[in-house]
């Protein structure tokens, strides 16, 4: 199975139409993990001549690969809950409203994420964990690595929402996916602008100009069945309470 994953976590009460709140308190990962080159896999698939997997040690904090020395980040890469039945069956491979396989570097201790409630009990898993990746997960791994994960679940009642949010100290971020990143680029975008305009009480065009002043898109994954993309929004432009406040059923 490609990515697997820990659960799922059954929360009391979570019922389809509330909001999931899944603070990640701690992520502690192992002395060693890998990373490989598959034939045909990532950005640069086409020139792989051949696959490798390299295991990587990591020592006071950073991953030495070829003696260069790279400050570890330790993240999530598949969190999420269950999907709508409407949405069908998705492998752990794949992102979606639900979430699943995001791969998104600023899902990481001291983050908040916010799921959809699609199914009673919410149904959280999570696994697929890196020490390090960089934005877009290039060429199909980032250092895969056995990880303890301490998270705090919360449930918000009737408030909903149509894609996951990461919240960071300075940004409350949309996580969307699509069948290629043009299409990731456009849901992000148009939940941004619809998240700004409902908490700002003003209007689309206004809140859409906005966007474009403040609100950064960035590239997550470009490797996995789905593209990934986050939409940005400062928290100096509204806070994430204010956001999930405005949120409705």
């Amino acid at each position: 199975m490609l990515n697997p994953a820990t659960g799922p976590v059954y929360v009391e009460g979570a019922e389809p139409g509330d909001l999931l709140q899944v603070k990640i308190i701690s992520i502690d990962v192992e002395d060693k993990g890998i990373a490989a080159v598959v034939p045909g896999e990532g950005v640069l698939g086409d020139q792989v001549t051949k696959p490798i997997i390299r295991v990587i040690h990591v020592k006071d904090g950073c991953a030495v690969f070829h003696g260069v020395k790279l400050p570890i980040q330790p993240m999530i890469g598949v969190i999420g809950v269950a999907p709508k039945k409407e949405d069908g069956e998705w492998a752990t491979d794949s992102p979606w409203k639900h979430g699943g396989n995001m791969d998104t570097k600023d899902i990481k201790a001291g983050s908040t994420l916010y799921f959809p409630v699609n199914q009673r009990g919410a149904l959280l898993a999570l696994g697929d964990c890196h020490a390090i990746m960089g934005d877009g997960e290039i060429c199909f791994t980032g250092l895969e690595i056995p990880a303890k994960v301490t998270l705090e679940i919360n449930l918000i009642k009737d408030k909903n929402i149509k894609w996951p949010l990461v919240e960071t100290d300075e940004y409350t971020m949309v996580i969307a996916s699509g069948d290629d990143l043009e299409d990731a680029v456009y849901e992000a975008t148009s939940q941004a602008v619809g998240h700004i305009k409902d908490s700002l009480k003003i209007e689309w065009e206004d809140a859409y100009v906005l966007a474009s002043l403040a609100v950064d898109l960035k590239i997550s994954q470009v490797v996995d069945p789905k593209m990934t993309v986050r939409a940005a929004i400062p928290k100096y432009v509204v806070s994430t309470e204010k956001l999930i406040e405005d949120l409705t059923k």
